[in-house]
C-alpha cells in the first residue's frame, strides 16, 4: 500500500512538470579595476581575487542572487542531487531528500525528508545552506516557506527535451561554481551517436511502458509530454501511451490489447514486477510482446529523473528497440 501511495504521490507531483524551461539569465559581473604597478613592487599590497556573484532567474520567474557560488547546498529532489554530483559539486551537498539514492555517495548525505512531499524545514535551516535547490516536484508554497525562513532557494524547472536538460546542468554549474562544458559535450556526443543510428530506422516497434500496476487491468504509463514518451520516441519506438490525454495516465487493458505492443517495458521491476508474472495476467496472453517474450525490466529512475542519466535511458531504450544497430 505504501508503494502505491508513494507512486501516486510522485505521479501527481510530476503532472505539473514538463512545461518549457524558463531561460536563465546571468547578470553582468563588474570586474575589479586593474592597477598597473609603475614602481618597485615591494610596497604593493596583495589582493586575493573574490568569486563573482551569481544572479539567475529561476523556473518560477524569481531573480535569485548569490554573492558567490554556493558551497553548501541542500537538494530537494533526486534529479537535482544527480545533477550536483555529475557536475562535480557532490562535496558541496550538505542535505538531500530521502529519495536521492544516486550516486551511492549521495546516500551518505543527511536526509531532510520528502516523503509525501513533507520536508523537515528545521533540519534544512540547521544545515545553514547557501542554497536550497528545489525542483518541480516541490511546491511553490514550499519555496515561499523556505524563503520566509531566510534561505536562498532556486527552483529548477523540468526540461522538456534532452537539450533543455543540458541547460539545467549549466544553471546548476553557475550556481555552484563548476564548469559543465566537458560533461555537456560528452552527453551531446552520446546522444548524437544514438540519433545517427536511429535516423536509419524504417520500422519502429510499438511500446508499452508500465510505470506501476496497482491493478493489472489498468496500470500507469507514460503519456504525451512525459520523459518516458520523449525518450521512447527518440530511441526509435512508438509509445502506445502517446494517444492518451495525460502525461502520467492509467491505461485500460482494452487499450493495451487493441494497441498490441511488440515490446513491454517494466519500469516497476524495482517493485517486484517480472516478465513471468506479466505473462500470466488475465487477458494478456494475446499481446504480441507476451507471445514473443519481448518483456524487459528497466530502471525507471533513468527514465523519470530529469538529469544527466536521461542519456543512459535513451541509450538503453535504443538498444532494446533496435539491437541490430548496437552490436
Amino acid at each position: 500500500m505504501f508503494r502505491k501511495i508513494l507512486v501516486l504521490t510522485l505521479l501527481a507531483a510530476l503532472l505539473a512538470g514538463c512545461g518549457p524551461a524558463v531561460a536563465a539569465t546571468q547578470s553582468p559581473s563588474t570586474a575589479a579595476p586593474i592597477h598597473v604597478q609603475t614602481e618597485a613592487p615591494t610596497a604593493a599590497p596583495t589582493v586575493a581575487p573574490t568569486p563573482a556573484g551569481v544572479t539567475l532567474t529561476d523556473g518560477l520567474g524569481r531573480e535569485v542572487k548569490l554573492a558567490s557560488p554556493a558551497q553548501k547546498v541542500v537538494s530537494l529532489a533526486p534529479s537535482n542531487t544527480e545533477i550536483l554530483f555529475a557536475i562535480g559539486a557532490g562535496s558541496q551537498v550538505v542535505g538531500r531528500d530521502e529519495f536521492s539514492d544516486f550516486p551511492a555517495e549521495a546516500k551518505l548525505v543527511a536526509s531532510v525528508g520528502g516523503s509525501m512531499g513533507k520536508y523537515s524545514t528545521e533540519q534544512i535551516v540547521a544545515l545553514k545552506p547557501d542554497l536550497v535547490l528545489a525542483a518541480e516536484i516541490n511546491s511553490p508554497e514550499l519555496v515561499k516557506e523556505l524563503e520566509g525562513l531566510g534561505l536562498t532557494v532556486y527552483y529548477l524547472k523540468n526540461p522538456t527535451t534532452i537539450e533543455e536538460m543540458y541547460k539545467n546542468l549549466n544553471i546548476v554549474g553557475q550556481l555552484t561554481g563548476h564548469d559543465t562544458t566537458d560533461l555537456v559535450n560528452s552527453l551531446k556526443a552520446r546522444v548524437a551517436a544514438v540519433d545517427a543510428k536511429i535516423a536509419t530506422v524504417t520500422t519502429k516497434p510499438s511500446v508499452f511502458y508500465e510505470i506501476d500496476a496497482p491493478a493489472a487491468n489498468k496500470p500507469y504509463t507514460y503519456g504525451p509530454g512525459s520523459f518516458g514518451d520523449l525518450l521512447i520516441a527518440r530511441a526509435g519506438g512508438t509509445n502506445i501511451g502517446n494517444t492518451l490525454k495525460d502525461a502520467y495516465p492509467q491505461i485500460s487493458l482494452e487499450q493495451i490489447v487493441a494497441s498490441n505492443p511488440s515490446i513491454i517495458l517494466l519500469g516497476d521491476s524495482n517493485y517486484g514486477a517480472t516478465a513471468e508474472a506479466v505473462k500470466t495476467r488475465a487477458g494478456w496472453s494475446g499481446i504480441a510482446a507476451v507471445k514473443s517474450g519481448q518483456i524487459f525490466p528497466i530502471d525507471d529512475n533513468i527514465i523519470s529523473r530529469p538529469g544527466p542519466r536521461l542519456v543512459d535511458g535513451l541509450e538503453q531504450l535504443a538498444k532494446l528497440f533496435h539491437p541490430d544497430l548496437f552490436k
